[in-house]
């Protein structure tokens, strides 16, 4: 069975976005990127929450930060809603599993796998290595990739604020954003 309401079915006559005080998180990475992303991913994943009413929705980490804002949206909005973060579903090549993946050439495609060994080497190198030389090593591995780099970013996990130094007891998980042509991918790894 699938649920595919019409827009009217949803927001009634007038579609906008609900305004949200979701903090610090959606300050960051793509916050910074696509002003106003959020409001509209907490205002289209409310109202989904509110017809269907489920008890559990799944959401996948490719997309940590949205799905950090989905988990914020129902506690601002009292939803009795758990949500549950599912692991990263990879293509033979690494590339996160996406729509948008459909939309690249072959050459992209095969470029594309840049963006997940930029963040295995992150990741390799996390111990050792500081904030700017990690981020220098990953801009690196663009530079004759093909794509565009549009961030690379080391986040505390639990606050998305972007970090300059490591600390001790802290976990940590760096995103990226690239594009392919007019392509925008995203992904992310946890670093410890």
């Amino acid at each position: 069975m699938v649920y595919a309401p019409e827009a009217k079915e949803l927001y009634g006559n007038k579609i906008i976005s609900k305004k949200y005080n979701f903090g610090a998180i959606a300050r960051e990475m793509e916050g910074k990127h696509r002003q106003g992303h959020f409001d509209g991913v907490g205002t289209v994943v409310g109202l989904l929450f509110k017809a269907v009413q489920p008890n559990t929705a799944y959401f996948g980490e490719k997309d940590f930060q949205q799905l950090q804002i989905v988990k914020k949206m129902t506690a601002i909005e009292k939803l009795p809603v758990e949500i549950i973060g599912c692991p990263i579903v990879r293509e033979p090549s690494n590339l996160a599993m996406s729509s948008r993946n459909k939309r690249l050439n072959p050459q992209q495609l095969k470029a594309a796998a840049i963006i997940h060994k930029s963040l295995k080497l992150a990741a390799e190198h996390f111990q050792e290595k500081s904030i700017s030389q990690l981020n220098k090593m990953v801009a690196n591995c663009f530079e004759d990739s093909g794509l565009r780099l549009e961030y690379f970013e080391i986040a505390n996990e639990k606050t998305l604020k972007t970090v300059r130094r490591k600390r001790k007891g802290v976990s940590y998980r760096c995103f990226i954003a690239a594009f392919a042509g007019e392509v925008r991918l995203i992904d992310n790894h946890k670093l410890n």
